[in-house]
């Protein structure tokens, strides 16, 4: 079975000289401007995985946050923004 990192390899391009650390730690880094860098997490959930399918939005929505906060204080990373990653069927 294919695993996520392989993924990753085959079907995204390689890092740009910009490239910090590439998506597979908890989040990439990417150089901005001489000192300054953006640290990006896009971990998304899964109904029945991650969530239970009945949880409030309220709730999913929480938790959706807080992995992601969690990848990014694991990176030293202050946020300041949110992304939005939507899967559907």
């Amino acid at each position: 079975m294919t695993t996520e990192f392989e993924l990753i390899q085959r079907h995204f391009s390689p890092p740009t000289r910009h490239t910090v650390l590439a998506g597979g730690d908890d989040a990439a880094v990417i150089d901005l401007d001489p000192g300054s860098q953006l640290v990006v997490s896009a971990d998304m959930l899964v109904a029945g995985r991650h969530f239970l399918v009945d949880d409030t939005p309220f709730d999913i929505g929480y938790k959706a946050l807080a992995v992601n906060l969690s990848d990014l204080a694991a990176m030293a990373a202050r946020p300041r923004w949110v992304t939005l990653a939507i899967a559907l069927p």
